[in-house]
């Protein structure tokens, strides 16, 4: 079926996009903002796909990707939390570093055939008509992305933990006064950002395209941020955030496949000019976003010595 198909694309395409806002927006509720999502992305990818060629195993690759993600963002809380450098600067270098690290580290990969994470089958349920391949024959990165979207939900809102990064992130002098070390827990907050950013990056070189591909990521750890923003900091905003821009980058490509004669170019900016629009509605209504916004984010701490 054209309906069925077109929905596994979606899926495939939101995934990575759902599960690094979702990384993101852990690390922005500790009042941290991470710009370098685009850089820990394609770091990710890079490291899954090489790690995976050298072993020939796909779930070493995916784990490799996670772990250089998370290896990636320490340097951005060095720089950030320990130095205290702008974090919006910061961020926009590691993206920069990123794209110029990959493009070098994997060199040697290009034109290599990649080894693609295959989707799981679930006895009987995969065989159920149309609802079987959708939700019960996907890879194991969809499942994840949706048991990280229960687990975060839970975290930062019915465990204890949850609530003292929540109590950082509006006021971390306050939370530090109370006797909270802020310091351990942004570093734990940048670290998850950074590990599902890669897990992300690892989905894109290991499922959605199975090579690697110079600058792959294309933008998507742009969107991923947007998306924090668009889902006002809520994790199951976030998740229908994701699958609606997923849905605009699969709809380009089957527009182009249709033969509509519209440029290439065009549609190809179609996703990131429906994060535009989305974020110029969401500033349309302040009220809301200044409410849910964590108050100290992007801003450093600095503790008494």
């Amino acid at each position: 079926m054209i309906l069925e198909a077109i929905i596994l694309t979606v899926i495939t395409a939101a995934t990575p996009l759902v599960v690094a806002a979702l990384g993101e927006l852990v690390t922005e509720r500790s009042g941290v903002l991470n710009l370098g999502v685009e850089g820990m992305m394609i770091m990710g990818a890079v490291g899954a796909f090489a790690v995976a060629q050298m072993t020939g195993n796909p779930y070493l690759g995916l784990l490799a990707g996670i772990g250089v993600g998370a290896l990636f963002s320490l340097l951005f809380g060095f720089l950030t939390l320990t130095l205290v450098t702008n974090q919006v600067a910061t961020g926009l270098a590691l993206t920069i570093l990123g794209l110029g690290a990959s493009g070098m580290i994997g060199e040697t990969w290009v034109g290599v055939p990649g080894i693609k994470l295959q989707a799981i089958y679930i006895p009987g349920l995969s065989d159920i008509p149309v609802i079987g391949p959708i939700l019960f024959h996907q890879d194991i990165v969809f499942y994840l992305s949706i048991v990280l979207l229960i687990g975060v939900n839970w975290f930062l809102f019915r465990s204890r933990t949850g609530l003292m990064l929540r109590a950082i992130g509006d006021n971390h002098g306050s939370a530090h006064a109370l006797g909270i070390d802020v310091l351990r827990v942004r570093y734990l907050s940048v670290m998850f950002g950074g590990a599902c950013a890669g897990l992300a990056g690892a989905q894109l070189s290991l499922v959605y395209t199975p090579q690697w591909v110079e600058d792959m990521s294309a933008g998507r750890g742009w969107i991923a941020l947007a998306l924090v923003v668009f889902s006002s900091w809520r994790p199951w905003r976030v998740l229908a955030g994701g699958y609606l821009f997923g849905a605009v980058t699969i709809g380009q490509l089957h527009t182009q496949a249709l033969g509509v004669n519209v440029p290439s170019q065009f549609l190809s900016a179609l996703p990131y000019a429906a994060t535009v629009v989305v974020l110029v509605l969401i500033s349309r209504n302040r009220r809301t976003t200044l409410i849910n916004t964590p108050a100290s984010l992007g801003k450093p701490f600095v503790p008494d010595r």
